[in-house]
C-alpha cells in the first residue's frame, strides 16, 4: 500500500518541528540582589565576600543563605535568608523548564535590609565583664579526677 503524499509531508513537518524545538531549548536564569539602607555595606554570603551593596549574584541552587552585612559605624547584621524555588522549578517540572521550554525563564529576587547604627558599649558594663573574665582566668583549674578510686568509679 502506498501512502498519500500529504502524510509524508506531515511526518516531515512534525520531525522538523521537534528538531527546531530541541535546538532552541529553555534556560533558567537565577539571580538575587542585596540592598541595604544605607548603601555601601560589605556583603558576605555563605562565607564568600560578594562586594558592597547594592550587589547581585547568580545562583544555581535554592535554599537558605547566611548573609552578613558589615559597614563602619553600623552594627554587623547576620541574617538567614530563605530562597524558595518557584512553582515551575521543582522535582517534577525542572527537566521541562531547563530543557524543553523554548524561552528563558528568569527568577530574580531582591532582598533589602535596614542597618542600625552601632551602639558604643557602656563603660561600666565593659569593665564589669573584664573583671569577671579576669577572675575566671585566675581561678585554679579543677582537677580532672580525684585519684585512683575516682578513676575506677568510686567517690
Amino acid at each position: 500500500m502506498v501512502k498519500p503524499p500529504k502524510a509524508g509531508r506531515r511526518a516531515a513537518a512534525a520531525v522538523l518541528a521537534t528538531v527546531c524545538l530541541s535546538l532552541d531549548s529553555g534556560c533558567v536564569i537565577r539571580r538575587y540582589t542585596i540592598r541595604t539602607d544605607p548603601p555601601g555595606a560589605t556583603v558576605i554570603v555563605n562565607d564568600e565576600e560578594i562586594g558592597p551593596t547594592p550587589v547581585s549574584k547568580s545562583f544555581t541552587y535554592y535554599g537558605d543563605r547566611e548573609i552578613t552585612l558589615v559597614k563602619d559605624g553600623f552594627a554587623t547584621k547576620t541574617v538567614r535568608q530563605p530562597v524558595a524555588a518557584p512553582w515551575w522549578d521543582n522535582l517534577i517540572t525542572e527537566f521541562f523548564s531547563e530543557n524543553v521550554v523554548p524561552f528563558t525563564l528568569r527568577d530574580e529576587r531582591e532582598f533589602t535590609y535596614q542597618l542600625e547604627p552601632a551602639q558604643p558599649p557602656v563603660a561600666n558594663d565593659l569593665l564589669d565583664r573584664a573583671e569577671s573574665m579576669r577572675a575566671e582566668a585566675q581561678a585554679p583549674v579543677k582537677p580532672r579526677r580525684r585519684g585512683f578510686l575516682a578513676w575506677l568509679g568510686f567517690d
